[in-house]
């Protein structure tokens, strides 16, 4: 389990955001929301457990995610989802690039963007719970 606050933190957030999908959103909104929840419990997994082998890890990690929220796109064409599923394409980019490059992924700049990525794919997630909930709220009172 991580030890930083930050981490810990984003990691509540995003089991809050995954919960009010799952518990208010539509069928889109759910199965985005187990795209993100698989993609966080195999993030903890990796990092507990496959030490050598992490990085190339998350990056299949976060280009799996990618790829099935493409498919989850083209089926549902919400907005909010093609947003999220660029955004772990950047994720997925990003280990690309210290893999490529050769740098560790213990550095600031990593966590940073990381962190930020990760945090605006649980906004989404929760945005897009709130706008199907209003609209079906909405058409159930036409």
């Amino acid at each position: 389990m991580p030890t930083s606050p930050i981490v810990q933190l984003l990691m509540a957030f995003a089991i809050c955001g995954v919960v009010f999908a799952t518990w208010k959103g539509g069928l889109p909104e759910r199965v985005g929301a187990g795209v993100v929840a698989a993609n966080l419990a195999l993030g903890v997994i990796v990092a507990e457990a496959l030490g050598p082998y992490q990085d190339m890890l998350r990056f299949a990690n976060d280009g799996l995610s990618a790829a099935v929220l493409l498919a989850i796109t083209l089926r549902y064409a919400a907005a909010w989802m093609g947003v999220v599923m660029l955004l772990y394409a950047a994720q997925f980019a990003l280990h690309a690039y210290y893999i490529v490059t050769g740098r560790a992924e213990t550095d600031y700049l990593h966590a940073l963007i990381n962190n930020i990525n990760f945090s605006a794919i649980v906004w989404c997630l929760i945005i897009g719970t709130a706008v199907a909930w209003r609209r079906r709220s909405l058409a159930a009172r036409a």
